[in-house]
């Protein structure tokens, strides 16, 4: 469709958020940061989302100018890329990061509104997946164009010059995206006009799988402003279930394992395991592609199944592998055996990652009060991003005295979140496995 170019802008935006993700940390290893402020980087870059989209989605419904918001959301990660490229002070790049990722958070609920104007409410779901898989597969195509830029020119160039370079072409490629979305984005979309956001609120809560970009950032921030327009939170508190508060504790506990194990990944692959960056790059392009080509699958064995034992299998998956990340080396002494091996438990965790979100918003729509399904998928959403958060400067703090540690205690939190859904997948199948009314 016509209307449809400023997706291929966004997807394009995507692409240097993708390569970005992976290429600020591996920068920030290579300039001497330490395991712990690594921790830090990851944990901010988790917390900046959210605010974000609360501003932006905010400032979007009272002056209209989501056009200009969109773009204002591109100059500022491209103007945070470039600040991080020019600077080896630790902090200076955590900053830079946080920003890079207030943008990326700020743009998702204006981009939301936008992909429904102009259709039908009851299209509004495939609308979402349509957004999502232009930015899905536009941050796989970052990823790819990390792997080939740091394995081909960290050679000649040396790692920190090559990464600065790189910082650089995605600075420009959100410059570009900025200025095909100037072209192409709708220009006469006013608040009048716009749908009303309890109604795209719906249409979210109404949609079973999450929006996910990659392994690592996995919730969508701008789901927390929708889904929370309109919260009040002693109304909340005072439906929610004993099986639903039960699952947001699993959640914490999941989430901040999840945070433990990626915040300080990029420093072990990098210093312990002496892997260079396009090996790296290689290693999340693999998880990211798990992801991707199971979800489909993933959503066909929810139709089937319990989908609370689906996220239960999918949980115990990830708790018993990445503890596994710290012993591949030991296990399979032969690098090249051994860089297969990891290159094998990346995938798996990403094959893991799509059973857990896709079955995490249908869990949770069956497990709260109808009055309350959307801000509890909202909360969902924020309690799993603070969680994440927390647990990259956990992860971080470990890190320094042991990656197999750190690994481990992200297992074992995992793990506890796990035994916490599987008691809930027992007690509760009646209510597991009833649909709720309007899911997809």
């Amino acid at each position: 469709m016509a209307s449809d170019r400023w997706l291929y802008a966004w997807a394009l935006g995507s692409v240097a958020l993708g390569a970005a993700s992976l290429l600020v940390p591996l920068y920030f290893v290579t300039i001497g940061g330490s395991t712990l402020l690594l921790g830090v980087l990851a944990g901010v870059a988790a917390a900046a989302g959210a605010p974000g989209a609360l501003i932006f989605g905010r400032i979007a419904d009272r002056t209209g100018k989501h056009r200009s918001l969109v773009l204002v959301a591109l100059a500022l990660a491209g103007g945070a890329l470039v600040v991080v490229s020019l600077t080896e002070s630790e902090w200076v790049v955590i900053a830079g990061n946080g920003v890079l990722w207030f943008a990326a958070g700020a743009v998702a609920p204006v981009l939301t509104l936008l992909v429904t104007v102009g259709s039908l409410e009851r299209d509004w779901p495939g609308r979402f997946a349509t957004l999502n898989r232009y930015q899905g597969w536009g941050w796989a195509g970052g990823l790819v164009l990390g792997l080939a830029w740091t394995t081909t020119l960290s050679g000649p160039l040396g790692t920190k010059v090559a990464q600065q370079a790189l910082l650089w072409l995605c600075a420009g490629v959100a410059a570009v995206a900025a200025v095909l979305a100037a072209r192409w984005l709708p220009t006469g979309v006013q608040t009048a006009d716009a749908p009303r956001p309890s109604r795209i609120a719906r249409a979210i809560a109404r949609s079973r799988r999450l929006p996910v970009r990659s392994a690592t950032f996995p919730v969508g921030p701008g789901r927390v402003y929708w889904l929370t327009r309109s919260f009040h939170p002693r109304q909340v508190l005072a439906r929610l279930t004993p099986s639903l508060s039960l699952y947001f504790a699993a959640i914490l506990a999941v989430f901040a394992g999840f945070g433990v194990f990626w915040g300080p990944l990029p420093s072990y692959l990098s210093g312990t395991l002496g892997y260079d960056s396009g090996t790296i790059f290689a290693l999340y392009l693999v998880s990211s592609l798990g992801s991707a080509l199971f979800y489909g699958g993933a959503g066909r064995l929810t139709d089937r199944y319990d989908a609370t034992g689906i996220q239960t299998g999918g949980l115990l998956a990830r708790a018993i592998l990445h503890p596994t990340v710290a012993f591949v080396t030991v296990l399979v002494p032969v690098a090249s055996l051994a860089l297969l091996t990891n290159g094998v438990v990346f995938g798996l965790i990403g094959v893991a990652w799509a059973l857990i979100a896709v079955t995490a918003a249908s869990i949770v729509t069956r497990l709260a009060p109808p009055a309350i399904r959307g801000e509890s998928l909202g909360l969902y959403t924020a309690l799993s991003g603070l969680a994440s958060g927390v647990g990259s400067i956990l992860g971080g703090w470990l890190g320094g005295y042991g990656f197999t540690l750190a690994f481990g205690v992200a297992g074992g939190l995992v793990f506890t979140g796990t035994a916490v859904v599987a008691v809930l997948w027992r007690r509760t199948p009646t209510t597991v496995t009833e649909r709720p009314t309007g899911a997809d």
